[in-house]
C-alpha cells in the first residue's frame, strides 16, 4: 500500500468523523471493534443507497417480492442450509429463553436463509409464475476474528440480496442478466473502475456453482464489493421444499441466482469514489462528488447575510417551496458564504442557492454546482427543474 492510498483512507475516516457520517461505536468507552455507528449523513446516503437498489433491483421489475425476515431463527434453519457445519465459530450464538427452557440459536451470517426458509410462504400468498425473486434488505452478522479496514470488515453489517428464482436450464440467462444490472447499479451510485474475479471451485462458498466477485481497489488494495452467485437447487433441497407448476402440474426445485450486496462496502466504495481534491478560487478544497441521487443533500439554501430580516425571510420561502418536492434540502446560515460553500461541498451537496439584495427586487436567484463551482442566475420559478 502506498503511502498515497494510506492517507486517502485516513482522509475518508476523517471526513466521515467530522461532518457526522461514520462514528466508531460506543466512542465515549473507547470504541468496540467491528461495529460503527451512521451519523446523520452517513445515514441518509445509506437510506438512499438502499432506496435506489429497491428501485433498480425490485419496484422496476414485475417479477419481485420483497421480505423482511427476522434476525435470529429456530436454529435448524442454519444447520439445514449448512452454515453451523462449514463455518462453525463465525456465527454468533445465542440463548433464546432463559433456564432450562433456554435454546441455542445463532444471529444470522446471511439475509438469504430467512427467504429460503419463507419459500413455502410467498408461494402459498402469492402464486408466482418462474422466474421470480424474493429480495430484502437487512442485517446480519458474522464473528469476524479481525475486523478491519474502517466499514469494510464489519461484525455487523447489512446486505441487500435478492434469491432469483428459475428453471435449472435457464441459469445462465439469468446469470448474465443480474450481471448486467448490477455493473448498472454501480454506474448510478458512481463506482467506477469495479472489476469482476471469476472465483474459481476451492475458493467457492459451499452452495455455489459459480460466483462472480464484483471488486473494488480500496487505499488497502483490492477486494470484495459484491457477490452474484448460482446457488443451484442446494438451499430449497436442503429445506425440503419445492414448486408445483400450476399450469403444467409438474413439481420441482427452482435454481436460484443471487445478486448480493454489502451494504456498508457499497457506501465505502462510494465514498472512495466520491473524494476528491482540487483548487477552486486559489484556495485548495476538498468535497464529495456523490450522484444527485444518493446525495444526503440535494441542495442548500443560503440567505447572503442572517443578520438581515428580508434575506432570511425570503430564503425561507424558497426553502419552504422546495422543501414540498425535495425532502433531502437543507437551510444553512452558519458562518459566511465561503465556509457554507466549502460545508457542503464536503457533504457531497450537488447545488447551493444564495438568496442575495438582487433577489428582493428580481425574484433570482444564484445556483451554484459542487463540481466545477460555478454560479449562474436563475428565476425562483426555474429551480426545481435545474435541481431535479
Amino acid at each position: 500500500m502506498s503511502p498515497k492510498d494510506s492517507d486517502l483512507m485516513e482522509k475518508i475516516v476523517s471526513l466521515c468523523k467530522r461532518r457526522g457520517f461514520i462514528y466508531p461505536s460506543s466512542e465515549i468507552y473507547g470504541g468496540f471493534a467491528g461495529f460503527w455507528n451512521y451519523g446523520h449523513y452517513g445515514a441518509i446516503l445509506k437510506e438512499n443507497i438502499k432506496c435506489l437498489w429497491k428501485q433498480r433491483f425490485i419496484f422496476d421489475r414485475e417479477d419481485m417480492f420483497v421480505t423482511d425476515t427476522s434476525i435470529i431463527s429456530n436454529p435448524k434453519v442454519l444447520e439445514a442450509s449448512g452454515h453451523v457445519s462449514n463455518f462453525g465459530n463465525e456465527i454468533f450464538k445465542i440463548q433464546v429463553g432463559t433456564g432450562e427452557d433456554a435454546t441455542t440459536s445463532h444471529l444470522r451470517p446471511e439475509t438469504a436463509q430467512g427467504i429460503f426458509a419463507d419459500f413455502k410462504n410467498v408461494i402459498d400468498a402469492h402464486h408466482p409464475e418462474l422466474p421470480f425473486g424474493v429480495a430484502q434488505v437487512g442485517k446480519a452478522f458474522r464473528n469476524e476474528i479481525s475486523p478491519r479496514d474502517f466499514i469494510f470488515r464489519l461484525r455487523e453489517f447489512e446486505q441487500m440480496e435478492v434469491e432469483y428464482f428459475i428453471r435449472a436450464n435457464e441459469w445462465e440467462k439469468h446469470f448474465e442478466d443480474w450481471r448486467e444490472i448490477m455493473k448498472g447499479f454501480a454506474a448510478d451510485i458512481g463506482i467506477e473502475n469495479m472489476h469482476e474475479l471469476e472465483v474459481p471451485e476451492s475458493d467457492r462458498a459451499h452452495y455455489s456453482k459459480r460466483t462472480i466477485d464484483f471488486q473494488f481497489d480500496y487505499p488497502f488494495g483490492r477486494g470484495e464489493l459484491w457477490g452474484l452467485a448460482y446457488r443451484t437447487d442446494f438451499d430449497l433441497k436442503n429445506h425440503n421444499l419445492d414448486y408445483l407448476d400450476e399450469k403444467t402440474g409438474e413439481r420441482f426445485v427452482p435454481h436460484v441466482i443471487e445478486p448480493s450486496l454489502g451494504v456498508d462496502r457499497t457506501v465505502l466504495a462510494v465514498l472512495l469514489s466520491a473524494y476528491t481534491e482540487d483548487e477552486l478560487g486559489g484556495e485548495s478544497r476538498t468535497y464529495l462528488k456523490l450522484p444527485k441521487l444518493i446525495a444526503p443533500i440535494r441542495t442548500a439554501v443560503f440567505p447572503l447575510l442572517k443578520n438581515k430580516p428580508d434575506l432570511v425571510s425570503k430564503a425561507r420561502e424558497v426553502y419552504s417551496m422546495l422543501k414540498k418536492d425535495i425532502s433531502n434540502i437543507q437551510f444553512d446560515d452558519n458562518g459566511n458564504i465561503g465556509k457554507r460553500y466549502r460545508r457542503q461541498d464536503e457533504i457531497g451537496t450537488p447545488y447551493c442557492i444564495t438568496i442575495d439584495f438582487d433577489t428582493l427586487e428580481d425574484d433570482t436567484v444564484t445556483l451554484r454546482d459542487r463540481d466545477t463551482g460555478e454560479q449562474k442566475r436563475l428565476k425562483i420559478t426555474d429551480l426545481k427543474e435545474a435541481i431535479i
